[in-house]
């Protein structure tokens, strides 16, 4: 299919389409923005909040590792001690 082709047909069907009136539009373009608005609020708490999370967990597991403690002891402390923060 040629560059020309495809771009009768691209117009074509854009007449086609039913487009919606200026009075419906607007009030769901400002519906749309909002959710968006919001969903990028909510799913910016939650990466602050993981991490944060992660950035302690860092840190314990750090100064765990520097006592030269085995691996599975520094899991097994790191959980206790974030089991007790969270309480």
């Amino acid at each position: 299919m040629g560059v020309k082709k495809y771009t009768k047909e691209v117009i074509k069907e854009g007449k086609r389409v039913r487009w919606p009136k200026k009075e419906h539009f607007f009030p769901v373009l400002i519906a749309v923005v909002i959710i968006c608005a919001f969903t990028a609020l909510i799913l910016s708490v939650e990466d602050w909040a993981a991490g944060t999370l992660i950035g302690q967990l860092k840190q314990w597991f750090a100064s765990f590792n520097k006592n030269g403690s085995s691996s599975s002891e520094v899991v097994s402390s790191a959980l206790a001690m974030l089991i007790r923060s969270l309480h």
